[in-house]
C-alpha cells in the first residue's frame, strides 16, 4: 500500500528507493557511532573532539531527515527502525567503554570514509534514476567530505 503515487517510473523508483533507504540507515548509524564517541571520549583533545562531534551528528541527523523524507515524497515508506539499522548497518562503529580522542578521530574518518565511498555508488546508480535524489546524495557527500576533511586534519601526520 502507497499512499503517495510517485512521479517515477517503477524501475528508476527501486533504483531510487534503495539509494534512499541505504543513505537513511547509514546516516542514523553515522549519528549512533558519533553520539557514542561524544559521551565516551577522553584525552587532551577533549573538548575539541567533543564539541566536532555533535556537528558530525547534527549534520547526519539533518540529513537523515531530508532523506526520509525525500524517500516518503516518492512514496516510499522510509525504515528508520532501530531492528532496521542494526541488521542493515555496514560501517565499524566504535568499542565498548573510554575511547581515547586518537581512537576517536580515526574510528571518525574511516567510518566518514567508507559513508562517503557508499554515497559515490549511490550518485551514479541515481544519475539517471532520479536527479533530485542525486543531486540530495551530492549535498549529504559533499558535507560529510567536509567532516571527513576536518577529522583527517586531527589525525595529521598519519601514523600509517
Amino acid at each position: 500500500m502507497t499512499t503517495v503515487r510517485s512521479t517515477l517510473p517503477e524501475p528508476a523508483l527501486r533504483v531510487t528507493g534503495d539509494a534512499l533507504q541505504e543513505t537513511l540507515v547509514d546516516l542514523l548509524g553515522l549519528s549512533l557511532i558519533g553520539k557514542q564517541a561524544h559521551w565516551n571520549i577522553v584525552g587532551p583533545r577533549f573538548r575539541s573532539i567533543h564539541l566536532q562531534l555533535d556537528e558530525v551528528v547534527s549534520t547526519a541527523r539533518s540529513y537523515a531527515d531530508q532523506v526520509a523524507e525525500r524517500a516518503a515524497a516518492l512514496g516510499i515508506a522510509p525504515d528508520g527502525r532501530p531492528e532496521t539499522v542494526a541488521t542493515r548497518f555496514a560501517l565499524q562503529g566504535p568499542k565498548d567503554g573510554w575511547l581515547r580522542d586518537d581512537e576517536v578521530v580515526r574510528l571518525l574518518a574511516e567510518a566518514l570514509e567508507t559513508a562517503i565511498g557508499r554515497l559515490r555508488g549511490r550518485i551514479d546508480a541515481t544519475e539517471d534514476a532520479d536527479k533530485v535524489t542525486q543531486d540530495l546524495l551530492i549535498s549529504v557527500t559533499y558535507e560529510l567530505e567536509k567532516q571527513h576533511w576536518m577529522f583527517e586534519a586531527e589525525n595529521w601526520p598519519r601514523e600509517d
